[in-house]
């Protein structure tokens, strides 16, 4: 993780700090290491669950070029852009695949830089 995304997970670790300290009076210290463990586990993401992996999203080898990613980005997104859709339920689909391809990309370009 780099620091620009270190400095955004904080506010986990200080809830958790906060929450356990009150919620546990029989023994604040220990209420107050239990919340902070469970915000950074938080903060980490352990609990939003597996993510599917970026490269198989767009399709591509884990070893393709940036040109290659790009190259598949484009295609998956002029496929299933929501403007091409006929009806309000295809638009809603194509607008989450979109925004699934979106962020798989912006996985794949954060890892390589």
């Amino acid at each position: 993780m780099n620091r620009e995304s270190d400095s955004k997970r904080w506010y986990g670790k200080v809830i958790g700090l906060v929450a356990g300290f009150l919620l546990l009076r029989a023994d604040p210290l220990l209420g107050a290491v239990i919340g902070l463990l469970l915000g950074h586990a938080a903060d980490a993401g352990w609990f939003s669950g597996p993510r599917e992996d970026a490269y198989s999203v767009l399709g591509v080898a884990h070893d393709a070029s940036d040109s290659e990613i790009d190259l598949a980005r484009r295609r998956l997104i002029a496929q299933c852009h929501p403007d091409r859709a006929a009806d309000e339920v295809s638009r809603k689909t194509a607008e989450r695949r979109t925004r699934e391809i979106n962020a798989a990309y912006a996985r794949i370009r954060k890892g390589r830089h």
